[in-house]
């Protein structure tokens, strides 16, 4: 079955609570992945920032939630109990617990105090209230990540050549390569003989040096082109090399890199200007957001 939204384990997650044990989160997340009849596979599932598991964040967000409406109490540091009103509310037996739901409690209305836009369509909010925050949060970064990235690409296909040219050479200079900004520089400054464009060091003391090749193309590269680079790194007894384009490899160009002795890589446009985000290339940054956790350190008394 499909993971359930954080809404949809409320109930179970109260219920679960209700013999008034005291639970630790981890002891919940395992008895309620059973519960969903939850596969590895959907257990394992990350969000998109890859630090935590989506059904983990979204009982923890239950959790959250039923404790804003004192449903729930922490103990200790990751751990919680059902209230005496959460017991009342199982006792009345309700068919579900959601924000609608929770909203009847004082405690909860004053936690959710943000509003919502008038305009906002039902479908639209139904689907934010299906999502965590941090879900939300992260769903909406990678929109954002997204439009940048085709803004970049779009760029850097308008550019000149030797704009392109410079554009790959900081890129790599970021990411570690070359030793110093002019050789970079008169590296990959070459004329595309033999089908290499220049070369550059792989680390600082210049102890290997990996072959380039960047088409600032439209159309797609297909296995020829990869193919005439290969032959062209044999030509010099050359075992690594990086092809660049700013449009996309055909997957015969692909299936051949993979079945070669030489170590190429393959960047394309769409992952040319992921990198180009990621180590700060023709981007600045606009605004961040620091979130923060209750440090429960702090409030352990000895």
């Amino acid at each position: 079955m499909p993971i359930p939204d954080y809404q949809s384990i409320m109930l179970p997650l109260l219920k679960f609570a209700g013999d008034q044990r005291e639970y630790s989160l981890r002891e919940a997340i395992e008895v309620l992945a059973q519960e969903f009849n939850l596969t590895e596979d959907e257990r394992k599932k990350l969000l998109p920032s890859g630090l935590q598991e989506i059904f983990d964040n979204r009982v923890g967000w239950a959790r959250t939630y039923l404790k804003k409406a004192s449903l729930l109490d922490s103990t200790k540091r990751g751990f919680f109990n059902i209230t005496p009103r959460g017991l009342d509310v199982l006792r009345k037996n309700p068919k579900t617990i959601n924000v609608a739901f929770l909203r009847s409690f004082p405690e909860f209305v004053e936690f959710q105090s943000v509003k919502k836009d008038q305009d906002e369509s039902e479908s639209e909010a139904g689907k934010a209230m299906e999502k965590t925050p941090e879900e939300s949060l992260e769903s909406g970064y990678q929109r954002i990540r997204s439009n940048l990235s085709t803004e970049l690409l779009a760029k850097a296909k308008s550019s000149s050549p030797k704009f392109f040219e410079k554009l790959v050479v900081e890129l790599l200079l970021k990411m570690g390569y070359g030793s110093f900004r002019e050789d970079a520089g008169k590296a990959t400054g070459g004329s595309g003989d033999e089908g290499i464009d220049g070369l550059i060091n792989e680390d600082k003391l210049g102890l290997d040096v990996i072959y380039l090749q960047a088409k600032r193309w439209d159309s797609i590269v297909g296995r020829p082109e990869v193919q005439k680079f290969a032959g062209a790194l044999q030509g010099r007894k050359a075992k690594k090399g990086v092809f660049i384009t700013t449009s996309k490899f055909s997957d015969d160009a692909h299936d051949f890199v993979s079945k070669i002795d030489n170590k190429i890589v393959l960047i394309d446009g769409e992952k040319l200007a992921q990198l180009m985000i990621d180590y700060d290339i023709g981007v600045s940054k606009h605004v961040s957001f620091e979130i923060k956790k209750i440090d429960w350190d702090y409030f352990t008394e000895e």
